[in-house]
C-alpha cells in the first residue's frame, strides 16, 4: 500500500514546531520557569546549532508520522481531513508523548510542574502540526 503524503505541508509542520518553541519557551512566557526547574544553564557556552539541529530532524520525523498515519486513518475511515489529522495527532500525543513523558520523568524524579510544562508544549506543537497537515492534504486524496 502507498500511502500519499503532502511533503510540503509535513516541511511546513516541521517549521512550526520552531515556532511553537520558540514562543512557549522563550523568558516571557515560560522560559524562565524551564530552564530554572530543568536546571538548563542559558551562559551560553554549550550553543545552540545542535539542539536546533536535532530538533529540526525529530520534528520532521514526527511530522511526517503524522501525515502518513493522518492519511491511513483517513483512507480507512473516511469523513473530514482535518477532523482526522487533528484527531490522530492527539491519540498519538496522548498514546506516546504524553505517556512516555510522564513515565521518564516519573522514575527521573522530574517535578510535575516541569512535566505538565513539557507534554503542554508538546500538545500545542502537535495540533498545530495536525491543522496545517489537515487542511493541506496529498493532491488528489480530498
Amino acid at each position: 500500500m502507498l500511502v500519499d503524503v503532502n511533503y510540503w505541508a509535513v516541511i511546513v509542520a516541521t517549521l512550526s514546531t520552531m515556532l511553537v518553541g520558540s514562543i512557549w519557551y522563550t523568558p516571557k512566557v515560560f522560559g524562565n520557569y524551564w530552564m530554572r526547574v530543568a536546571k538548563v544553564d542559558d551562559s551560553g557556552e554549550r550553543g545552540a546549532v545542535g539542539p536546533i539541529l536535532t530538533t529540526l530532524v525529530v520534528s520532521f520525523i514526527s511530522a511526517w508520522v503524522l501525515a502518513i498515519a493522518t492519511q491511513v486513518a483517513w483512507t480507512a475511515l473516511g469523513g473530514n481531513y482535518l477532523l482526522m489529522a487533528i484527531t490522530t495527532g492527539l491519540m498519538l500525543w496522548a498514546g506516546f508523548t504524553a505517556a512516555r513523558f510522564i513515565t521518564h520523568d516519573v522514575f527521573e524524579g522530574r517535578p510535575p510542574g516541569l512535566t505538565i510544562l513539557n507534554i503542554g508544549h508538546e500538545f500545542v506543537t502537535v495540533v498545530v502540526m495536525a491543522l496545517i497537515i489537515g487542511v493541506w492534504p496529498p493532491a488528489g486524496t480530498v
